[in-house]
């Protein structure tokens, strides 16, 4: 019988998942889902994040279709980030598990706190 989840079946959602869920895509897909930002307001919105981490989280984002880039001809120039349709699509699953994260949080504290309890005994 063939297994029916592969490294080869898993390996798209492996690497979407791990792009979208790493530690400032979900925080900038959050803000950009209240409509259009700059990106100096963009990153003042966010504590804590680099303007080069900032860069880059935008541009993984673009390539993977899920946020737009405007520049506008002002001197300087202004740049304004957007979702795109697939990133409006990807706001409701991640409001989701967000929401469910922070409603269980304390009982997966209490797991953990149960857990490492149990292997300091074992040692």
């Amino acid at each position: 019988m063939k297994p029916r989840h592969t490294q080869a079946s898993c390996a798209p959602v492996r690497e979407i998942l791990s792009r979208i869920g790493d530690k400032w895509s979900i925080l900038v897909i959050v803000v950009l889902s209240e409509g259009p930002w700059r990106f100096n307001a963009l990153k003042h919105s966010i504590e804590g994040m680099s303007q080069r981490m900032l860069t880059l989280t935008l541009r993984n984002l673009e390539r993977d279709g899920l946020v737009t880039r405007t520049v506008y001809p002002t001197v300087p120039p202004s740049v304004e980030y957007a979702l795109t349709p697939l990133g409006q699509s990807l706001v409701g699953p991640v409001t989701s598990l967000g929401r469910w994260a922070l409603e269980n949080s304390e009982q997966i504290d209490d797991a953990r706190r149960r857990f490492d309890a149990a292997a300091k005994r074992k040692r």
